[in-house]
């Protein structure tokens, strides 16, 4: 169907149309070609420039017999009358009709060639520039913005412990689940390509806690890295839990504010646990996991106790940087829902 119309259309469009439709889609391939270093995209590339020159000689060759047009052959007339001794016959004169004035010659008004082809291009030129740089330019969220690949569970029927009646503006996993998967978090953490894989929440007590201290987290999962968050209600400030860390010669510390609140950056080894479900044995011992970065904030920005922690680690040991961290964080935290006390 394409290649009737492009039939169809006058020559002087056509051709420019062709020209550039070749030249752009040439050029492209052959940029992809040496980008990633394939030969199938140069081969094609190469045969979309090989028919562009085609048309561009076929347009050179029209333009030039337009400008120079050959001399029209002279009309064939036929010889006159003769007798028999080869004599001219006396050929009847025409009758001169009653001379009239000569009326106006209305001369046909040619097409523009140039016009035609400076048109076609600048058509065509706008459509590759639009199919080119349209993904670029075009709203995030109406050409593949990255979703949330993972859904967050619901734990709506399973009841609450204890704790949280007694700390009423506590929040629940679901909620900081809600919270942490968002479609922007792979961005925010510099892989914007990819799509969470697994998230998880849980409204569990912190442990050696004999269950009287909330503490909800969620956990959403990439190829390269996995963001906790947690929020434990205690009466440990930011201010408390930094002198610990000092007493225990911890390195890496870094006292700053996050959304008016006191907070603290540090860097600690996660958790490995194997557990064998052949029913063999209760499964290896706990080892030491790979290393994670850690935000706490306090839940107030008075730091009367209680804080959030938002922590990042990947398989690989690679972490991104404080400032993508930091705006995890800022994103996450508002979007937690108040608890009224």
């Amino acid at each position: 169907m394409l290649g009737l119309i492009v039939r169809l259309l006058p020559f002087w469009i056509r051709e420019p149309l062709l020209v550039v439709v070749g030249s752009v889609f040439g050029v492209r391939l052959m940029y992809l070609a040496l980008d990633d270093g394939e030969w199938v995209p140069a081969a094609i590339g190469a045969a979309f420039l090989l028919f562009t020159a085609v048309r561009v000689h076929t347009v050179i060759q029209a333009l030039r017999a337009r400008r120079h047009p050959a001399p029209a052959a002279p009309a064939d007339s036929t010889a006159p009358d003769a007798d028999a001794d080869g004599r001219p016959l006396p050929q009847p004169q025409p009758q001169v009709p009653a001379q009239q004035p000569p009326a106006p010659a209305v001369q046909e008004k040619e097409p523009n060639a140039w016009g035609q082809a400076a048109a076609a291009i600048a058509v065509f030129a706008a459509l590759a520039a639009a199919l080119w740089l349209g993904p670029e330019l075009m709203p995030s969220d109406a050409h593949g913005t990255p979703q949330a690949a993972a859904s967050c569970p619901t734990g709506e029927d399973e009841p609450l412990p204890s704790a949280y009646t007694k700390t009423p503006r506590a929040v629940t996993g679901d909620d900081l689940c809600k919270a942490l998967n968002r479609t922007d978090l792979p961005r925010l953490l510099g892989t914007p390509a990819e799509t969470a894989s697994w998230a998880s929440a849980s409204s569990d007590t912190a442990p050696l806690t004999d269950g009287k201290v909330a503490r909800p987290e969620a956990e959403v999962e990439f190829d390269t890295y996995t963001v906790n968050v947690s929020a434990t209600y205690n009466d440990l400030s930011i201010a408390q839990y930094v002198k610990l860390m000092e007493f225990g010669e911890e390195t890496d510390v870094k006292k700053l504010e996050v959304l008016g609140r006191s907070a603290v950056i540090f860097s600690d080894h996660t958790m490995r646990l194997e557990i064998d479900l052949g029913g063999g044995g209760s499964g290896g011992p706990v080892e030491q996991g790979p290393l994670a970065r850690t935000l706490s904030v306090a839940l107030g920005a008075k730091d009367r106790g209680g804080y959030y922690e938002i922590t990042v680690w990947s398989e690989t040991g690679a972490l991104p940087d404080d400032a993508a961290l930091l705006d995890i964080t800022e994103k996450i935290l508002p979007a937690v829902p108040e608890r009224t006390a």
